[in-house]
């Protein structure tokens, strides 16, 4: 018996890479700014469902270390979900976060390596304007912030028809603070020197 789920909601993340990062520009198949690439990209799930599980208000974060040109695989990633979310939940969310339930995160599996588990812990996640922060206490503190249009008022930069899970079209942005200590990955950059990204995401796909 096959299972549908159908997902939409906000996602933001922040790398090791200096602003602007070359992994999303060159389709990642250069060199990031260091021999490696820290990451974390943090969901949250505004509407949608597993099946007949229900994933409204869950949120989830993906953290890895790749090498530094990341289409050649050999990634360390684990997955973090919300301990708020039930088990059913968090069951959900991990069958789609590793990929094995088909949509965009699919096309991650065969470039992990090293999986390094799910755990539990709570995700505060904050979007106000241009700036979208997440917390993790212990674990993850990321804030971005948009880069400001000059021609059109109101709205960011944005890079369009990316190689991205979350969204073809990323606002550009830098990330105001850049911690992460979870899964033996660890990263805490200077003010504004790193790149970041936002957007909203829309995923869907079928398991079994």
């Amino acid at each position: 018996m096959s299972t549908h789920w159908q997902i939409e909601g906000d996602y933001m993340e922040a790398c090791s890479c200096d602003f602007l990062c070359p992994c999303i520009t060159q389709n990642s198949t250069t060199p990031a700014t260091h021999d490696f690439c820290k990451v974390a990209m943090t969901y949250v799930i505004r509407r949608g469902g597993f099946g007949e599980v229900a994933l409204d208000g869950v949120a989830f974060a993906v953290v890895a270390e790749t090498k530094a040109v990341m289409s050649q695989g050999d990634w360390a990633l684990g997955v973090i979900v919300d301990e708020r979310a039930t088990d059913a939940q968090a069951a959900a969310v991990a069958v789609i976060a590793s990929g094995q339930a088909g949509g965009p995160l699919a096309g991650f599996a065969p470039l992990i390596g090293d999986f390094r588990g799910m755990t539990r812990a709570r995700i505060d996640f904050d979007a106000h304007d241009h700036t979208r922060t997440v917390t993790i206490d212990g674990q993850l503190a990321q804030t971005v912030e948009g880069i400001p249009s000059v021609t059109v008022p109101g709205e960011c930069l944005a890079i369009d028809n990316t190689l991205h899970p979350a969204n073809r079209r990323l606002t550009l942005a830098t990330a105001a603070r850049n911690f992460m200590r979870c899964f033996g990955i660890e990263w805490d950059a200077p003010a504004g020197r790193s790149n970041g990204h936002f957007a909203p995401f829309a995923w869907q796909g079928q398991v079994g």
